[in-house]
């Protein structure tokens, strides 16, 4: 030791402390130390049954649970497979043979009630060439339900029997009615009826509420319901309902039907994205009008999560009812309108020169999933390319 550290150490007064204060303090800080990681342990235990028990309640209503991924770590993230794209070998046979879904607007019923019956079934449906789902479908028919066209003021009664394996309901956007009442679960083979009238005009959708409202959507319960104005809109020569909605396949559906996929659909990894619950199909079954005719879309986003940016290549909208607004005036010139997903809109066009206008969604993802059709305007020479 040098004199100097000598010198210091001999100098380093001494710290009057308490005798055990310092060890007190170290064991309460322990203690909270320990207290606190005994919580976090616990709140992470929590969570994880959380997400498990989510996970596991909608993959039984979907009735696609697998144990599989019940895993030692809960860090481990499966990829998920997709089948976009994915069709039976002569896609273009089976296109051509489909019958596409009729979207020509149907008239009013006549009288002042309006009365509906629906009844829900399980039923296989194909949503793309060769290309098999197992739904749980309005009316029996598959995706979308029935087109319901009723004219402001009108008394909808609506009846709801429930055919299938699992509690299901009937949510109206174009009601002003307790939910709670009117769009409650209906138990397998139960009936009930409830009335609303139609007050506000517009083009609505309608769709099953039953929890998880996720999977009910996307396994094809939704539909479109159009309130036209009393005083009716501007003169149109032809009209169209488009619902547009989007498939999550846990299979092919090629050699077998596909069901829901539900971390997908959490995920929004679509397989396939339509118009009337068939991918293309008014591409080879195209839509038609004479040059200089007004065509009307009718158009609902029933998602369960993709909005529709609706788009008429080669053409502007004439007019565009927004946000399913039929009481204010239309935007006029307008190229493209977001309709969101449970939203809706209107669209008018005049198109004088002959040719096929493609009809999408802007977001092009989508159009190479399969949301997109044409608008034949006369008897056009060729094809089109879009």
């Amino acid at each position: 030791m040098t004199s100097y550290q000598a010198t210091q150490k001999h100098r380093t007064p001494t710290r009057h402390r308490e005798p055990g204060s310092s060890g007190v303090g170290y064991m309460i800080l322990a203690l909270f130390l320990g207290i606190a990681v005994a919580i976090l342990a616990v709140t992470a235990v929590v969570l994880m049954k959380t997400a498990d028990d989510a996970r596991d309640e909608a993959s039984a209503a979907a009735g696609t649970t697998d144990h599989s991924t019940h895993t030692a770590s809960s860090n481990v993230s499966l990829p998920l497979q997709s089948f976009a794209g994915t069709t039976g070998e002569n896609a273009e046979e089976l296109a051509m043979a489909h019958e596409a879904t009729n979207a020509v607007l149907p008239p009013v019923p006549a009288g002042d009630l309006v009365k509906v019956h629906m009844t829900l079934k399980d039923m296989v449906v194909e949503i793309a060439p060769g290309v098999k789902y197992n739904t749980w479908a309005f009316d029996g028919h598959g995706a979308p339900g029935p087109i319901i066209h009723v004219r402001e003021g009108q008394m909808v009664e609506m009846t709801l029997t429930n055919g299938g394996a699992i509690p299901h309901s009937i949510d109206f956007h174009a009601a002003r009615i307790a939910p709670d009442s009117a769009f409650r679960d209906a138990q397998p083979g139960e009936s009930f009826t409830f009335r609303f009238r139609a007050g506000d005009p517009g083009v609505f959708m309608y769709h099953c509420g039953t929890k998880p409202v996720l999977a009910h959507i996307a396994n094809g319960m939704y539909g479109a319901i159009i309130v036209e104005p009393k005083e009716g809109l501007p003169p149109a020569d032809n009209e169209y309902v488009l619902v547009g909605s989007e498939w999550y396949l846990n299979g092919d559906g090629i050699a077998e039907p596909a069901s829901l996929d539900m971390a997908k659909a959490r995920t929004r990894l679509a397989d396939w994205v339509t118009f009337n619950g068939y991918a293309n199909q008014y591409v080879t079954h195209p839509l038609t009008a004479n040059p200089g005719d007004t065509t009307r879309f009718w158009v609902v986003a029933a998602g369960p999560t993709n909005n529709v940016n609706f788009h008429v290549v080669g053409t502007i909208f004439d007019r565009a009812w927004v946000n399913s607004d039929l009481t204010s005036p239309p935007q006029q010139g307008v190229q493209t309108v977001v309709v969101p997903a449970g939203g809706g809109a209107v669209f008018d066009v005049t198109i004088d020169d002959a040719g096929m206008y493609p009809f999408v969604s802007h977001a092009f993802a989508d159009v190479d999933l399969g949301q997109v059709g044409l608008l034949k305007v006369g008897n056009p020479k060729g094809t089109a390319t879009h």
